[in-house]
């Protein structure tokens, strides 16, 4: 009885675990439509790779400016030469601005859309030099050269760190495989204490405190610049 009250309460653990993470995986727009760790997961990973091809995109814009292009034409250029996620995104912009969407909400809509600081600093570069008649092409070389040089120092820090994310990799892993190496080594000794209330309490004990490990060292290793 005890046996299938533990069974019962760790698939329904499991279970909603599962629907949790799962959470939020609908694709609008190139990005997730939710709030769950995976979705929040895959929406990171798509802004870091955009703000990775930011700097070259600027660099494109700049030289199509150069040439005696629109800034339309510019945003054009970064379409036809540039990589997803990056192209995605100008495509919509260039989408939104055919079928009528004002110049200003157009780009407001692409920055709520994508939640990168750098993109918003791009956009109100842009919005800013049409209203005093900067020279948006200065603009776009300094802040391309702003976000390189913080990509390299971000870099330098993800090195650094790289020994502590791998100790707490390491250390959390520990226990878990300890103790599927135990059940397959001493089946008769582990099944029954992981099935008693005294097993289950040791193992949500131990979970408890490797989530709160992981998370410390995870707070410690991430530094933001």
């Amino acid at each position: 009885m005890i046996g299938w009250l533990i069974v019962s309460l760790f698939a329904f653990a499991v279970g909603g675990l599962g629907a949790y993470c799962l959470t939020g995986i609908k694709v609008k727009s190139g990005w997730q439509n939710g709030d769950g760790p995976i979705a929040r997961w895959l929406d990171g990973r798509r802004r870091r790779r955009f703000n990775d091809q930011l700097p070259e995109a600027l660099a494109t814009m700049s030289n199509a400016l150069r040439a005696g292009f629109s800034l339309a034409q510019a945003f054009d250029s970064v379409v036809e030469q540039g990589e997803k996620p990056m192209c995605e995104e100008f495509s919509i912009l260039q989408q939104q601005l055919r079928i009528g969407m004002g110049f200003e909400d157009a780009l407001q809509s692409m920055s709520d859309r994508v939640g990168s600081d750098d993109l918003t600093l791009v956009i109100t570069a842009i919005l800013v030099s049409r209203k005093t008649g900067g020279n948006v092409t200065e603009i776009f070389d300094k802040i391309s050269d702003t976000i390189r040089q913080r990509m390299k120092i971000e870099r330098k820090i993800r090195t650094l760190t790289a020994q502590g994310r791998m100790q707490g990799i390491i250390v959390s892993l520990m226990p878990l495989v300890l103790g599927v190496a135990m059940v397959f080594l001493k089946p008769k000794m582990m099944i029954p204490f992981l099935l008693s209330w005294t097993g289950l309490i040791s193992v949500v004990a131990v979970i408890f405190l490797i989530t709160v490990g992981w998370l410390i060292i995870r707070k410690i290793t991430r530094i933001e610049i």
